[in-house]
């Protein structure tokens, strides 16, 4: 069973590639995305528009895992995506499953 949920905020240029990564990587675990907004982005990764509206468009990944695979992933994340503002957080899950 999942005990983590990792949430990635992502700039759209590397959805794709995000994507198809965590298919390669972890691609037996559920996992959702979404276009979202994000707030607090470097102002050097901002568009002119970005900026006065105070927000960036990216898109959110949410990716249930189990506690053994979250370092091997993020360690995976790490190399194919450093520098490019890729962000994330990880938190504890009480319970996961499917209704049947």
């Amino acid at each position: 069973m999942p005990s983590h949920c990792l949430t990635l905020v992502s700039p759209p240029e590397i959805e794709e590639k995000l994507l198809d990564t965590l298919l390669e990587v972890a691609g037996n675990e559920v996992f959702t995305s979404t276009a979202t907004f994000s707030h607090g982005t470097a102002h050097g990764r901002l568009s002119s528009t970005e900026q006065v509206m105070g927000r960036s468009r990216s898109v959110q990944v949410q990716i249930l895992v189990k506690h053994d695979e979250l370092d091997q992933l993020l360690a995976a994340l790490r190399t194919g995506f450093a520098g490019t503002g890729l962000r994330y957080w990880v938190t504890s899950l009480t319970q996961a499953g499917e209704i049947k």
